[in-house]
């Protein structure tokens, strides 16, 4: 009994491996988050933030520690020892993508550097050549043409080794600063990965909360500065209905319409399960309300139908919930406003935009069972 057991364990660890082995080696972000939300769904995993995030680490790092603790689960891990995972290796390896490609710049950036006063010394010695003998010149009063002959082969000689010296400089600057924007490129792309949503390719609650700090850092930004919070109404009976799949397509969907709206003046994230936010900067009142408006009615207007079977799993609406930032006294306060707005959206019929302006004050509990959709 033991030993078919173990046969059975070893099998759906080697299940498990060939998995992540046969989703791993993509580069590209679009394809990478189809092969994330593949491989989950082959393992039975929940569609969860920190689940994708797990699972990214895996399929970028196949021969890593982390997807070694994961094959060790085998198919169907429970929620908890997926974030046991999480919680030993996840946050250090992120962080040591970055920090190693960031090292790597300043070590290019050194490097040329070196190169640089490398050549300003070489020049200034050249100058200094210069100067004592055309001074040593100037204050002899008779010089033989075996002197002058000598002269000038010195100078010929030190100007040969100067220019010599440029060009190689020069060349080895060149290959320098290629590798320097090589590796800033790298450090962009895992800046990139590192704030991005693997589902939805829209900024990440890490992100989200990086902007949302920086929103007081600069007084003339608050004043039309706000913060929008949207929740898809009714996700969760539509997830357990449908299965994740089709949860997973619903939020890219929507994300997507968010997405579309986003520019210098909006940032556009994914902060939770089915929450989304959006953070505006050089915008009125009104005109932020407006903004959620156009996003609330495009979502209304969206077609959720399987084109394959005609299936329909609509309707799919989303609340909303506004805040500006100078009715807040910081990041957080903001948040909670622009949350309570949007509790009033979804507590008086969802599929609305509330501004927190125009609730009245007072006592506030929430009845959180209006957020699951009951």
């Amino acid at each position: 009994m033991r030993a078919a057991k173990r046969i059975s364990w070893r099998f759906t660890q080697l299940q498990v491996g060939q998995s992540l082995a046969s989703s791993a080696g993509t580069t590209e972000p679009g394809d990478l988050a189809s092969a994330i939300v593949a491989t989950m769904r082959r393992m039975n995993v929940g569609a969860l933030p920190r689940n994708y995030a797990i699972y990214y680490e895996a399929l970028t790092n196949p021969h890593g520690q982390l997807t070694t603790a994961l094959t060790a689960l085998g198919m169907s891990p429970t929620q908890k020892q997926l974030d046991e995972i999480a919680e030993m290796y996840l946050g250090r390896q992120e962080a040591a993508s970055v920090a190693v490609v960031h090292t790597e710049v300043m070590d290019k950036l050194e490097e040329i550097i070196s190169l640089m006063q490398a050549e300003q010394e070489a020049l200034e010695k050249y100058g200094r050549l210069l100067d004592q003998t055309s001074s040593g010149l100037t204050s002899r009063k008779a010089t033989s043409q075996e002197f002058l002959q000598r002269v000038v082969s010195l100078i010929s000689t030190a100007t040969d080794t100067t220019i010599d010296h440029g060009r190689k400089t020069a060349s080895t600057m060149s290959d320098k600063s290629s590798e320097l924007q090589e590796a800033q490129a790298k450090l962009e792309k895992y800046k990139k990965l590192s704030e991005t949503d693997a589902l939805t390719q829209l900024n990440n609650r890490r992100s989200f909360d990086n902007v949302m700090a920086g929103i007081y850092a600069d007084k003339r930004k608050i004043a039309f500065s706000s913060l929008i919070l949207a929740d898809i109404d009714r996700f969760k009976p539509v997830n357990d209905k449908y299965g994740h799949p089709v949860g997973d397509r619903i939020l890219q969907i929507v994300a997507r319409i968010f997405g579309v709206r986003s520019s210098s003046r909006v940032f556009a994230a994914r902060t939770g399960g089915e929450e989304f936010a959006l953070i505006l900067e050089n915008f009125t009142e009104d005109s932020a309300a407006r903004l959620a408006e156009e996003i609330r009615a495009a979502v209304e207007k969206t077609p959720f139908v399987n084109t394959a079977t005609g299936r329909d799993f609509g309707p799919i609406t989303v609340s909303f919930g506004l805040c500006m930032a100078t009715e807040a006294d910081g990041p957080d306060d903001l948040y909670a406003n622009a949350d309570r707005a949007l509790y009033v959206s979804k507590s008086t019929g969802r599929n609305k935009v509330t501004r927190f302006s125009q609730i009245p004050r007072g006592d506030f509990v929430k009845n959180w069972k209006i957020y699951a959709g009951e």
